[in-house]
């Protein structure tokens, strides 16, 4: 399914109500009130928001229109839970990125496992980085790609990834870091260690073929 491009403020009610549904599970669905108080939380957001209660009820409703958020029933109070998996026909795993990006903007795979961790598990980085590369390869069909991984910037050590439910991100317009003459990727060092292994060998063999030719031509050794 495609969607319009979400608010700031959609972003992050739709990024909370996902948090909230493994984090306090006994107080989900949310309220208005619940809500507000988890938009505008202080920790582990990016940025930090100030909204009041009429601006998150408004995105809600916005929400709603979209079908990635409905009102549950049996309570008195009015309350909501996401239905952002089956709505953009997502596992679970990948919801969990999504939503630690709405909350907390761009992250390296390292981080967004570490805050990812208590709405779904990874087993390691490679799993992570798997679930990304299916939403930056999600085909047009489906509603096409939900994150981009961004260029590394200067100075840091990884790149970082970050979500499209809020529109395109121009990554061309971005810094992107170069690399030092004295920097050597792992996989450069590897290969050189195999060349220096590959070379140790063969120097093995020219001098014991060496010893042989002087033995054979009854040469005296440095003659």
């Amino acid at each position: 399914m495609s969607l319009r491009t979400l608010s700031l403020l959609e972003a992050r009610v739709l990024g909370v109500l996902i948090e909230k549904a493994h984090t306090v599970p006994d107080s989900y669905p949310l309220s208005i009130n619940s809500l507000t108080l988890g938009s505008n939380q202080k920790s582990a957001r990016d940025p930090v928001l100030n909204a009041t209660e009429s601006e998150i009820q408004g995105a809600v409703d916005a929400l709603k229109g979209l079908n990635l958020v409905f009102e549950a029933s049996g309570s008195r109070v009015t309350r909501y839970e996401h239905n952002a998996g089956r709505t953009m026909a997502l596992p679970s795993a990948s919801v969990a990125l999504l939503a630690v990006l709405l909350l907390r903007g761009p992250q390296t795979v390292s981080e967004l496992r570490t805050n990812a961790d208590r709405l779904h598990r990874f087993a390691d980085l490679s799993s992570v980085e798997g679930f990304l590369e299916e939403l930056a390869e999600r085909p047009a069909e489906k509603g096409g790609a939900l994150v981009v991984k961004l260029p590394r910037a200067p100075g840091a050590r990884e790149p970082r990834w970050a979500q499209l439910l809020c529109g395109e991100i121009d990554v061309s317009a971005m810094p992107v870091a170069l690399e030092s003459a004295d920097f050597v990727a792992a996989s450069e060092v590897a290969s050189l260690k195999t060349q220096q292994t590959t070379m140790q060998q063969e120097l093995t063999a020219l001098r014991a073929l060496v010893e042989r030719l002087y033995d054979e031509l009854g040469v005296a050794r440095g003659g």
